[in-house]
């Protein structure tokens, strides 16, 4: 009787905890509206590439330290398969309920409250945490290039959360078409550098980190054995990490259902085309040993004897191209997803207000402030990105499993788009997810056991406090009240 409770109560107004009202009717909903139809299938797959541009210009080349060519190549290939499958069942589930909520609403649906919650939080530290660690490159670049004079990070850090946090503020149309011309920028860089490097690519280079011995399975392939292909799994997700958060913009997209699956399968096929040509053009050119550990993979690729040519000087800048187009898209998404929770009462529901633009201006200024206050205080860019890529796992690993409960549980429910290979796709992206998420623990404990602190301090938050006063006219909430009252008359 719960759930039937639960279904009357989102046309009353009640909480389902027994908590206090949810709002004063649709004053509420009407005061955290976002701005509909914004975004068609081209932003939507700029806004795809643009969560994941930068991971191509620095970050995945520490994979070879752990794994060598082989093992990086093999954990980029099963990383493709995981975010592939994982697309691809995405696609169907944001074609049932394309609201802001994204994986939080699927889970919701499929896994319940408790489900919902793990699963939003676990995106919400993915795209707070981020976007901090990004800022901190940003800096890094603007003093390696000398740009304004500048001799201390925190300047630039405030700039970048002021600056773009502004432009989203703006409004969404705006802030998407700003992130697509970036992007462009960043990708015709990436074609730039694949041209250059290729034309000096040695086979001989790919395997020449030394091999460790008394590894199992080492060789010159493998040089840190079997079991460097499973650590470098975190590095061959830099390829592909943030492309599952375009369902958050499914409230401000045009016929979402249609949409959001074109534009996820479009952003996927340019992305895996990126991986190959990068990865392979980089180690070919210049050696894996001499790029695994550095911060500008790919310039170094193109400069051997460390001059500069036009060819690295245009990739450099382009480097920081990148990092401002995954930097500006992944504060729209913690925003969304933060708006999302907020809204349905699982977080503060003052975070979901959204201004006369139709912009979460809360949503937006107080992660921000809090990624701004992470990077000035910290400067460690690599541990926030290590931690932001556990809670990235454990979501992948619930919006799976949501999509092999949904088809199990509801096989008829409605699917205006339905994922090639049913549940073995997401079985498929399931497993691997599991695995990326042990990995973690082989690459940067400390970086785990921090995110399973946040973690925890959530959960006690929504155990002690919020499940009692969740909001039942919230979409996401709403849905899966629906299915709780039709599965009720389907037993009567």
């Amino acid at each position: 009787m719960a759930d039937s409770t639960r279904a009357q109560t989102a046309s009353s107004g009640a909480s389902p905890g027994g908590g206090p009202p949810d709002g004063t009717g649709d004053t509420y909903l009407e005061r955290r509206t976002l701005r509909r139809g914004s975004a068609g299938p081209l932003l939507l797959t700029g806004l795809g590439v643009a969560y994941v541009v930068s991971g191509d210009f620095s970050g995945w080349n520490n994979g070879l330290a752990h794994g060598g060519f082989g093992g990086l190549a093999i954990a980029a290939v099963l990383m493709g398969l995981m975010y592939t499958c994982l697309v691809f069942a995405l696609a169907e589930l944001a074609s049932i309920l394309p609201t802001a909520g994204g994986g939080y609403g699927f889970a919701r649906r499929a896994l319940g409250t408790w489900g919902g919650f793990l699963t939003g939080t676990a995106i919400l530290i993915e795209y707070v945490l981020a976007p901090a660690a990004i800022s901190i490159f940003i800096g890094d670049y603007v003093q390696s290039l000398g740009l304004f004079g500048l001799h201390s990070g925190w300047p630039v850090y405030l700039a970048c959360f002021v600056l773009f946090i502004g432009i989203h503020l703006w409004g969404v149309g705006e802030a998407l078409r700003f992130s697509l011309v970036v992007t462009a920028v960043a990708v015709a860089a990436l074609l730039v550098f694949a041209a250059a490097a290729l034309s000096d690519f040695h086979v001989d280079a790919l395997n020449d980190i030394p091999v460790k011995s008394g590894t199992f399975g080492a060789s010159s392939w493998l040089p840190f054995g079997v079991l460097g292909i499973w650590a470098a799994f975190p590095f061959g997700m830099w390829f592909f990490l943030g492309v599952e958060g375009v369902p958050l913009a499914a409230e401000e997209t045009k016929d979402p259902a249609r949409s959001l699956p074109r534009a996820m399968a479009a952003a996927m096929g340019v992305l895996l085309l990126l991986a190959v040509v990068t990865f392979t053009a980089a180690t070919g050119a210049r050696g894996s040993a001499a790029i695994q550990s550095v911060g500008d993979p790919l310039v170094q690729a193109l400069q051997p004897h460390g001059t500069p040519t036009t060819a690295s000087r245009i990739v450099n800048y382009a480097g920081l191209a990148g990092l401002v187009a995954s930097f500006f898209s992944l504060i729209f998404a913690g925003s969304r997803q933060l708006f999302a929770l907020s809204r349905a009462g699982y977080l503060p529901r003052f975070l979901s207000l959204t201004s006369r633009r139709k912009a979460p201006y809360l949503g937006l200024l107080v992660p921000g402030a809090l990624g701004f206050g992470l990077a000035a205080a910290t400067g460690d860019g690599a541990r926030m990105l290590n931690v932001a890529v556990f809670g990235a796992t454990i979501s992948y690993a619930l919006m799976a499993l949501s999509h092999l409960v949904l088809r199990r549980r509801e096989p008829g429910l409605h699917r205006p788009y339905r994922t090639p290979g049913g549940m073995l796709t997401s079985s498929v992206a399931f497993v691997l997810a599991c695995s990326a998420l042990v990995a973690t623990f082989l690459v940067d404990k400390e970086a785990a056991l921090i995110a399973l602190g946040v973690y925890g301090i959530a959960l006690a938050y929504f155990a002690c406090y919020s499940r009692h006063r969740l909001v039942a006219a919230a979409p996401e909430e709403e849905f899966a009240a629906l299915a709780a009252a039709e599965a009720e008359l389907a037993r009567d």
